[in-house]
């Protein structure tokens, strides 16, 4: 119940550019870098959210400076742009490690990416910052999200999922299933475009969907819950197609998200697993 209700929270408020900084050579680049640190599964998915609504924030906010100082003063607009474009980027990496480091945090303490660790991952890229920069990219983020950070990734979703499933006499290969969850989760962020854009085709019977349908269908991107049940789904039909029915009916009812939605996300993501349309 409280992580539906988180879901439904942050989808009544969720800005117009969600989505924007989950393309796939981000959430590459974060997933490698976790692999490196060796964190655990659960951190990836919270640094990916965390660097993403970190970033819409601040580009927010730099943009309603950027036009407050250029305000009554168009010539100087195309340099302030610029300027703000530059300043984004040029510290891109830097906040992204900063995310990195805070969902290690999170996760588990006893594996904390260091300031030591980031620095050096930072100068192997040839990019020169001192601890102090490096905690105060990390208190720039904290204060930029005000603090609420400890944001339910999707494998919290799936894993709650699975333990209801269970607690409900489904019997599922449970370790194995687990592991098959996380690689599809996997799989569904780095291919998350190309999945959902099949999705919308399949939902709406039309394979050229309008701004209006497009922009309607974000709140579907970002559904965690949708997500999650999804993803079981998918699991079980891959490793014991015959419970599936029974899963996807007891999916249903826990969530109240329709057997048909369910159905339909399983297909988006099994087509493209297997390279051509899912049974």
């Amino acid at each position: 119940i409280d992580l539906a209700a988180e879901n439904e929270q942050y989808l009544s408020e969720l800005p117009g550019q969600a989505g924007c900084f989950k393309e796939t050579p981000i959430v590459e680049f974060i997933f490698l870098l976790s692999e490196k640190w060796h964190l655990d599964q659960s951190a990836k998915y919270q640094a990916v959210e965390l660097l993403e609504r970190f970033m819409i924030k601040q580009v927010e906010q730099l943009s309603k400076s950027c036009g407050e100082n250029i305000e009554g003063h168009e010539e100087g607009a195309v340099g302030s742009w610029s300027s703000l474009s530059d300043q984004i980027h040029d510290t891109f990496v830097l906040r992204l490690v900063s995310c990195v480091q805070l969902a290690s945090k999170l996760s588990l303490h006893y594996n904390v990416v260091n300031s030591d660790t980031a620095l050096k991952f930072l100068q192997s890229l040839k990019l020169l910052y001192t601890k102090e920069e490096l905690l105060e990219s990390e208190l720039t983020v904290l204060n930029t999200l005000h603090f609420q950070i400890n944001v339910s990734p999707p494998l919290a979703y799936v894993e709650l999922l699975l333990e209801v499933l269970g607690h409900n006499g489904c019997l599922l290969p449970t370790k194995s299933l687990h592991q098959m969850c996380v690689q599809l989760l996997d799989f569904s962020y780095l291919m998350r475009d190309t999945i959902y854009n099949t999705l919308l085709e399949v939902a709406i019977e039309n394979p050229t969907p309008s701004k209006l349908q497009v922009a309607k269908f974000l709140a579907v991107k970002e559904d965690f819950m949708l997500l999650a049940v999804g993803i079981i789904s998918t699991g079980v039909f891959v490793l014991n197609p015959g419970l599936w029915p029974q899963v996807v009916e007891h999916l249903s009812w826990i969530t109240g998200i329709t057997s048909q939605s369910i159905l339909e996300f399983s297909y988006a993501v099994l087509t493209h697993v297997v390279g051509s349309p899912a049974p």
